[in-house]
């Protein structure tokens, strides 16, 4: 195994690629010798399946291929629906004349007798081959297309040259290159033969699609093929320098037409739109792309993650819309379609959506028809998509309850003197961010001790302008609602729990507003029990684990036995400093490893038993104490004097 490449010998892992597509899809076999995939026999009859497919007989056979490396494309392409079979040479190279002859003349139904007695020729069945227009591909497909020709078939053949990265003047008599706007040509043909049409209108259709199809790509960097020895790196014009993207780069590491440097996605999609429709460029305006219906295809090249594949559709149809081009597409695709192994790189493919002019169904009608290959991944329904030009509801309204939180009945003896306490504690977390960011660092990811402050600071901003009313439920409820909104991670969700928990159990634990209790130690101690057992639901951890459970608990505990919130301030603290030395079996802190737990404590126990203690009135937001004073130089912020 290289550094590379799960799978570095070529030859065994287009074979292996292939040979997954039949137990992926049961309806599909694959010739390995030949390197086809292809429908079994009897499969795909209309008998034999629902009521979504034509119940006329198919009698055109659909095939496309091409180099390996390029998957999905061609060989998850085939299936109910859509190819009829696929032809793989070996990586970034055309299969043989012999492979697709092959194909043509036996893996698939080639209607070879249908042309002749009472059939009429515009009623005939017969093969269309689907090519991408590279010197191999049309080559060996052609001879093999003129071979089976003589032998009597019924084939045509259409070469699909969407790619405007190399304009005219370039590409001379060569002309464009096919790249993924080839997957809509097939889908959209592969459904019209699936519902029993002539080789004469499929061909037709496809050609009419392949007319209308403008494609461009760009990626930041060349891509390697499994086997070959890598290109040195910076070698002239071959890899890409850090920052540079190439535009029009194609799908076999072929040159664009420029390397940009220093640019971001809204400037590059800028001028990949410029490429594709911009009628002013002559050596590029292929299509003059003015139909009321267009169809976006924006292709994952093959290593770029979904989260920025998402990122970029919404950049693509953001600046379609706007002006100048004013392009609202009916449908949108987005997907790994047609790759270059695992390039890190995306293309962009505009369908100017024309009639068929064969009497029906239309382009969107076919390019929505339902198929069952693995390679084409497009599951919104025609119906959702028709329902949404006129469907323009949300939901907006505030995700708050819809009902004020109810009065427990316990109240605060003396609210501005609770609420004092309450500040005290929230700076005391604030002033040990630097010493909980530390010990985060040492055995963690280090927000830990950001987090804490962020929260701590947004609660202090929230009592500046909502003091503390008297009702401990209906306080702390609002209190939550901070918590929620400006802590994330592990922490803030547990602290999100244990909060909302506590509100409820303040309403088990009090009368209700017409029976009105002090929230005094007792009542608290309750509460947080109740509190207790509700988070212990939601995770698993527990004292011992070294997490912020370690101070927790022991507060809880040690309030409900003597109600006296120093001494439970003073039970969390030596929890958290019981951590030091713990091993962690929960947290970031199970992966990292190392020796770092031993030097200190549990971050997220060490942060909470501070709010504790200032709470108590023990620590001071100054870092100081009550009673004793740190030891100054001290990496331990427990020990005192």
């Amino acid at each position: 195994m290289s550094n590379r490449h799960f799978i570095n010998d070529p030859q065994h892992l287009v074979l292996t690629s292939l040979q997954s597509t039949s137990l992926l899809n049961p309806g599909v076999a694959v010739d390995t010798t030949n390197k086809i995939v292809y429908l079994r026999p009897g499969y795909g009859t209309p008998q034999n399946h629902d009521s979504h497919h034509s119940s006329s007989p198919q009698k055109v056979s659909l095939i496309s291929g091409g180099g390996s490396g390029h998957e999905p494309s061609f060989s998850s392409m085939v299936g109910r629906g859509l190819l009829s079979a696929s032809v793989a040479g070996t990586i970034f190279a055309s299969p043989s004349a012999e492979q697709v002859r092959t194909a043509i003349m036996g893996r698939v139904d080639n209607n070879a007798l249908a042309t002749g007695g009472a059939v009429h020729p515009d009623d005939a069945g017969g093969v269309l081959v689907v090519v991408m227009n590279y010197t191999g591909d049309v080559l060996n497909f052609g001879l093999a297309v003129e071979k089976a020709k003589a032998a009597g078939v019924n084939v045509e053949m259409v070469v699909v040259g969407d790619d405007v990265g190399v304009g005219r003047t370039k590409a001379g008599k060569v002309g464009r290159r096919g790249i993924a706007g080839t997957v809509l040509v097939q889908k959209i043909a592969g459904a019209l033969a699936a519902q029993g049409r002539s080789l004469k209108e499929v061909t037709k259709v496809a050609n009419l699609v392949a007319n209308n199809l403008v494609s461009v790509g760009a990626s930041l960097e060349h891509v390697h093929v499994p086997g070959r020895r890598p290109e040195p790196q910076g070698a002239e014009d071959k890899t890409l320098k850090v920052g540079e993207v190439e535009i029009g780069m194609g799908i076999h590491n072929e040159q664009g037409s420029s390397r940009e440097k220093g640019i971001g996605l809204k400037e590059l999609v800028g001028k990949m739109l410029k490429q594709l429709l911009d009628q002013s460029d002559k050596d590029r305006a292929f299509l003059n792309v003015n139909s009321n219906e267009v169809v976006l295809l924006v292709n994952n090249l093959g290593g770029v993650s979904p989260l920025e594949m998402g990122g970029i559709v919404t950049e693509v149809v953001t600046q379609l819309g706007d002006k100048p081009y004013g392009i609202k597409p009916v449908r949108i695709l987005s997907g790994t379609y047609m790759t270059s192994l695992n390039g890190l790189g995306f293309s962009i493919s505009l369908l100017n959506v024309v009639n068929t002019d064969i009497g029906g169904p239309g382009m969107i009608e076919l390019l929505d028809y339902p198929c069952e290959a693995t390679g084409w991944t497009a599951p919104i329904s025609k119906l959702t998509w028709e329902e949404q030009r006129d469907n323009k509801k949300t939901r907006e309204d505030d995700a708050k309850s819809q009902e004020e939180v109810r009065p427990s009945g316990l109240t605060f003896p003396d609210p501005e003197e609770a609420q004092k306490q309450l500040v005290a504690g929230l700076k005391a977390v604030i002033a040990a961010e630097p010493e909980v960011t530390k010990y985060d660092t040492t055995v963690g990811d280090g927000d830990c001790g950001i987090g804490l402050k962020r929260g701590a600071e947004e609660i202090l901003k929230h009592l500046d302008s909502n003091p503390l009313t008297g009702d401990a439920a209906i306080d702390l409820s609002k209190i939550v609602t901070v918590v929620e909104q400006t802590m994330d991670g592990t922490s803030g969700a547990l602290y999100g729990i244990f909060l909302n928990a506590l509100v409820a159990s303040l309403h088990t634990v009090g009368g209700g507003e017409s029976d009105k209790k002090a929230a005094d130690g007792n009542a608290w101690a309750k509460a947080l029990k109740l509190s207790c057992d509700a988070l212990s639901k939601y995770t698993p951890a527990r004292p011992g684990d070294r997490t912020l459970i370690d101070a927790l608990y022991p507060f809880v505990d040690a309030l409900e036995k003597s109600g006296d919130i120093k001494k439970a301030a003073e039970a969390a603290k030596q929890g958290a400093e019981g951590t030091k030395g713990m091993k962690a079996n929960l947290g970031r802190t199970v992966y990292i490893g190392g020796s770092g737990f031993e030097q200190v404590p549990d971050p997220g126990a060490y942060g909470l038993a501070k709010f504790f203690l200032g709470l108590a009135g023990i620590e001071k937001s100054d870092g100081g104490s009550s009673s004793a004073k740190q030891v100054k130089g001290s990496d331990d912020g427990w020990e005192e004097v």
